[in-house]
């Protein structure tokens, strides 16, 4: 945290993070009403004391409907991140361990599925199946694991023939405690990275999928159905496409922030260039 302290732009992020985490957590009691409620009589108010963000084309408060919607972004963001880890994570360890034909297919695969476009991959995949909180984290954890397996194959192979690893595997360790015990713990850094810039973009697909009415599904608010809302009344109804697109802008550029202070703090590489 000290070091962390050093890096005014990583504690922004990191601060932005800590704030909407605590705005999902407790959205239930910083939310003034029901953000299912309709009411025909508040249909499209502007911001004001009542309503602070004002009110969407049902009546629905908007403040409240973005409290729930970062629940829906970041529990997206999170278990989505969390599957493309753990996938890329085992990939990229046998790969790099194994090496040889076994890393050759690996690899293959993984260029094969470079060469899709991701957000056209996760579209016809949601074709094929009812649109749902989570069917989309499934599908962006099962697209977005090739940049993991990358990074954790290439440390592997750096760290493969490392005099430790020589040492331990003379001394007879099996190859799962060699993966385990020794060459992982020496390559989180930029599993650690990698997940919280993937956060991001987690985030990002979820709000474009529900802005393409692909996502979630109403009655449940995420800011990408918020600001599908929106589009129809964007011409007199400002406040449906300000506010979920400025929630999404900053917690983006949060989680991004933080990734690249992380980068600069666990990486010993680029303290050495500092140096």
């Amino acid at each position: 945290m000290k070091n962390l302290r050093q890096n005014p732009l990583a504690l922004s992020g990191l601060l932005i993070i800590i704030t909407v985490l605590f705005v999902a957590i407790f959205a239930s009691w910083l939310s003034p009403y029901d953000p299912n409620y309709i009411d025909i009589q508040s249909i499209l108010l502007p911001p004001s004391h009542s309503h602070f963000m004002g009110t969407d084309g049902l009546g629905r408060d908007v403040f409240s409907r973005m409290l729930y919607g970062s629940r829906i972004s970041l529990l997206v963001g999170f278990v989505a991140v969390g599957i493309a880890t753990l996938i890329g994570t085992f990939l990229g360890a046998i790969a790099g361990f194994y090496r040889g034909y076994i890393d050759s297919i690996i690899m293959r695969f993984v260029d094969i599925m470079l060469s899709i476009p991701t957000f056209f991959l996760i579209l016809a995949v949601i074709a094929f199946l009812t649109p749902s909180i989570w069917n989309i984290m499934i599908v962006i954890g099962f697209t977005s694991w090739m940049g993991v397996t990358r990074l954790v194959r290439a440390e592997f192979l750096s760290l493969r023939n490392r005099e430790f690893i020589l040492a331990a595997e003379a001394m007879g360790a099996s190859d799962f405690r060699l993966i385990y015990k020794h060459l992982l713990p020496n390559s989180l850094t930029p599993i650690i990275v990698s997940s919280v810039l993937g956060i991001a973009s987690a985030v990002l697909t979820e709000s474009g999928l529900s802005f393409l009415g692909l996502g979630v599904q109403a009655p449940q608010s995420s800011w990408g159905n918020i600001l599908t809302d929106g589009k129809e009344y964007i011409q007199f109804a400002w406040w449906l496409s300000l506010f979920p697109g400025l929630a999404i802008l900053i917690t983006v550029l949060g989680y991004n922030l933080l990734g690249e202070g992380l980068r600069d703090l666990l990486d010993p590489k680029n303290k050495n260039l500092k140096k």
